[in-house]
């Protein structure tokens, strides 16, 4: 549902675009799309959406410097037990036996780019960004357990119920990193204004995680994303 209305709040920003606008020397970029969860992220996270908001200075027609801020939410992943743990066949008593884990995610940057578009005719126009930035990735582990609800009636809220056992999600753990990254790609201008354009756009991240130290080994959480991106540029 969260997909279709970026899709759908995407496309109402292109139909606001006044035919007449003029070229400008800064540009405001809205967009959003579908994002791919890569490598080994791939194994512990969804892929997820996103939403772009930009701001680009142009030093001439073929250079210009970006600020942007970006939101990916990640999809819910189910994670089995690690290999050779297993559970006991009866918990202990008033406990409740854990089954698999499910891990979700989202991620916040602040990036700085360098945007080159070479000259040429038409309509549309390829580009090119790179840049650093910062990256921002609170992650949360669940695990499936049961909960007593006390009865409770609110005829305002259309809600009566007589209280007992409920499933919930037990939070297992929860943290977040803030780390440096960098980010690679590219895309297509379709001019349809003379001052505004709709844009396709695919641009790699690269994130450098913390070192996570285990029991076996310390391992890197890094991170590694591909979100695809349609928007308005004016």
């Amino acid at each position: 549902m969260r997909k279709v209305i970026a899709i759908l709040f995407v496309a109402a920003l292109v139909a606001a675009v006044p035919a007449s606008a003029q070229d400008k020397l800064v540009n405001v970029n809205i967009g959003g799309g579908y994002t791919f969860a890569l490598s080994e992220i791939r194994d512990h996270l969804g892929d997820g959406y996103n939403f772009s908001l930009g701001l680009t200075v142009n030093l001439n027609p073929v250079i210009g410097f970006q600020v942007e801020y970006g939101f990916t939410g990640l999809g819910e992943k189910q994670v089995g037990l690690p290999p050779g743990v297993t559970l006991p066949p009866e918990p202990p008593p008033g406990e409740i036996a854990s089954g698999p884990f499910f891990a979700d995610m989202n991620m916040q940057y602040g990036d700085f780019n360098l945007v080159v578009r070479p000259p040429t005719e038409g309509t549309v126009k390829p580009y090119v960004v790179a840049g650093v930035g910062v990256y921002y990735r609170p992650v949360k582990v669940t695990t499936p357990s049961v909960g007593y609800v006390p009865g409770y009636c609110d005829p305002w809220w259309y809600v009566c119920y007589p209280g007992g056992w409920v499933p919930v999600d037990a939070i297992v753990g929860e943290r977040s990193s803030t780390d440096f990254g960098i980010n690679l790609g590219g895309g297509l201008n379709f001019q349809v204004s003379e001052g505004a354009a709709i844009f396709f756009e695919a641009r790699y991240h690269y994130i450098y995680g913390p070192t996570i130290q285990g029991d076996a080994e310390n391992r890197k959480a890094n991170g590694q994303f591909l979100p695809i991106t349609f928007g308005v540029r004016f």
